[in-house]
């Protein structure tokens, strides 16, 4: 009997990374789930609830969904604070949660958390932003701990700097500051990313770990 063909959801799947690793899974023989916000809204509960009602199985789920409201603590309102923190971290949460009880249930699965060097290294002004990286990398840590014994994997990629429409309205003078910040002077694109996660996923005895793709140095200290 042939092994059933499997099955791979990605939250914001409709941007620009979503995208890239809708086409490399579907290459990859997986059927994909990319819904968009308005598909599966991850800051709501019954919408969480509903979209994962109608999938029967689950091998990989890549939180992808993710949103940027930059600023310092004094002139952030708490509304940018809750909103990023909702998209990034705890709809991560919600997700896993849901995706936790299929894959007890199969005995096997995998969680790819979308994270960021901001998560790791955060710069002034996103204060909002690494927190809820940071929190992601924390909630991996658990999950995994959490599903080891189910043979339910979890792990974190932190894909770099990327040219997507989540950048694409920052100043030619910002890009280029991230850019040298990089000891190879360049960035990945969503496809290096993409490919990544897909191969991440054959690795069957992983989990657990944080993957920064890109070539900034983080010192041992």
């Amino acid at each position: 009997m042939n092994d059933p063909q499997p099955v791979a959801l990605i939250t914001g799947g409709q941007g620009d990374l979503g995208q890239a690793l809708a086409t490399e899974l579907r290459a990859s023989r997986f059927s994909v789930f990319d819904p968009g916000h308005e598909e599966l809204d991850v800051c709501s509960a019954d919408s969480v609830t509903a979209y994962f009602k109608k999938i029967e199985r689950i091998d990989l789920l890549v939180n992808n969904a993710g949103i940027t409201l930059d600023g310092s603590i004094l002139k952030m309102p708490e509304a940018e604070w809750d909103g990023v923190l909702d998209t990034n971290l705890k709809g991560a949460f919600r997700c896993a949660k849901a995706a936790f009880r299929i894959m007890l249930k199969q005995r096997v699965g995998h969680i790819v958390n979308i994270g960021s060097f901001s998560g790791v290294c955060p710069p002034a002004g996103q204060v909002n932003y690494a927190a809820a990286k940071a929190g992601l990398i924390g909630l991996t840590h658990v999950l995994a701990d959490e599903g080891g014994m189910r043979s339910i994997r979890v792990n974190c990629v932190l894909p770099g700097f990327l040219e997507t429409k989540m950048t694409r309205d920052l100043a030619p003078a910002v890009i280029e500051s991230a850019k040298q910040k990089h000891v190879l002077g360049k960035f990945n694109t969503v496809d290096d990313v993409a490919r990544f996660v897909t191969f991440l996923q054959s690795m069957e005895a992983v989990s657990g770990q944080v993957f920064q793709l890109d070539s900034r140095i983080r010192r041992w200290t």
